[in-house]
């Protein structure tokens, strides 16, 4: 198979320009979230920027191989847009409004999004379905670290 570069580009762009949207307009929550009680497993601070732009980028790849697969699936790309604006809101709903609980509720939908959208991946391109199983781990361990906090707080 050929690389459609552009294509290829495009798919990872979209989900970095989604998450660099997104932390843009979450930036100056990050002050108040320093402040609050944090579970004992939270990593470092520095760590979520990278995890979350290898974690973009995968998808985008998968996304990718989604699109230009021989079998072709707009419910699998339709779910897989849902899950981003998903994922781009939950930080707003988490940092800007502090709205522990409802973020939680937000990550759970997103988790379900996210299987949905690696089940549907895998039936057109089983790398595609593999691609999304890093980013449904982080969002299950993010699950923990929110509700953790919101028990916290």
């Amino acid at each position: 198979m050929k690389i459609q570069w552009k294509n290829l580009i495009s798919c990872i762009a979209i989900p970095l320009a989604v998450g660099g949207l997104s932390a843009l307009l979450t930036r100056n929550s990050m002050d108040a979230f320093d402040s609050i009680a944090k579970p004992d497993l939270t990593p470092p601070d520095w760590l979520f920027p990278v995890v979350w732009t290898i974690l973009y980028i995968l998808m985008g790849i998968a996304s990718y191989l989604a699109l230009t697969s021989k079998k072709p699936n707009n419910a699998a790309l339709t779910v897989y847009a849902v899950q981003l604006a998903f994922n781009f809101f939950w930080p707003i709903i988490f940092f800007n409004l502090k709205l522990y609980l409802f973020a939680f509720i937000w990550l759970v939908l997103l988790w379900l999004l996210i299987l949905k959208t690696a089940l549907l991946f895998y039936q057109i391109s089983k790398p595609a379905g593999y691609l999304m199983i890093p980013y449904l781990l982080w969002v299950t361990f993010a699950g923990y670290l929110n509700f953790s906090i919101y028990l916290l707080n």
